[in-house]
């Protein structure tokens, strides 16, 4: 008798890839059928890390999200996955493109991810911290209602896109960072010895809330980041920050 993992294993090692990808993606928009709008279902589905041992993620985004998942929105997402290899990642694309059924979802990597795209994703290959490249993403496909970064997760790179990208963001847009904990890792260029004084993204988002209550300071005349005028909040989850824009 042959098993289903035994299956799957032959279909894997046999069919050429284009049939492989082929039989994967309608298995999969079968399945999503039934999970339109719940995005935990649908990460398990597609099999993005944004749910699972690592991380709670859908939850939260379900809760944010909803009301915006019959609109024809513009989600960009840094960082596509699967990291050298040109046919793997583009999970949580395909999450995204399914949850918004009316929306166009763009993806960036440091590597060519080309051969992901498909309808109503588009993947653009470039540098996180290029601002110039950023900017002409925005360009192109923008501008977005939704910017998450899941890219390099490294200190320095994540506020580089943040200040390239919130200030283009569409009004009463969303910023999302994912995997925060990397503010406390070295390798990484977070800390936990150096936590309140090192340059990382918790502390820079940290310092956004004392810009973003600037009227209320009492010497009025220190000097505000330019980008903490057009916040409108900040939530701090585990792992995850979400800034909106004022309208």
């Amino acid at each position: 008798m042959i098993t289903t993992s035994a299956l799957k294993e032959w279909i894997r090692n046999n069919l050429p890839w284009p049939a492989f990808w082929k039989i994967k993606r309608l298995r999969e928009e079968g399945l999503a059928l039934f999970k339109e709008g719940d995005l935990t279902g649908l990460a398990k589905i597609y099999k993005t890390d944004k749910w699972g041992v690592g991380h709670k993620y859908t939850p939260i985004y379900q809760r944010w999200f909803t009301g915006m998942r019959h609109r024809p929105i513009r989600l960009l997402e840094i960082g596509v996955g699967g990291y050298t290899k040109p046919l793997r990642g583009g999970e949580s694309l395909r999450m995204w493109k399914r949850f918004f059924r009316r929306g166009i979802i763009t993806g960036i990597d440091l590597y060519d991810k080309s051969s992901l795209k498909e309808s109503r994703i588009k993947i653009y290959q470039g540098d996180q911290t290029d601002k110039d490249f950023l900017l002409s993403v925005h360009q192109k496909e923008g501008p977005f209602d939704i910017i998450i970064d899941d890219g390099s997760h490294i200190q320095s790179h994540i506020i580089t896109s943040f200040e390239s990208l919130f200030p283009v963001l569409a009004p009463e847009g969303i910023y999302v960072i994912e995997d925060t904990q990397t503010s406390y890792r070295p390798n990484y260029g977070g800390s936990t010895l150096e936590m309140n004084t090192i340059d990382s993204a918790m502390n820079y988002f940290i310092n956004r809330i004392h810009g973003l209550n600037h009227v209320e300071w009492i010497k009025a005349e220190a000097p505000v980041n330019p980008t903490d005028q057009s916040i409108e909040g900040i939530a701090f989850y585990h792992n995850l920050i979400f800034i909106t824009k004022k309208k």
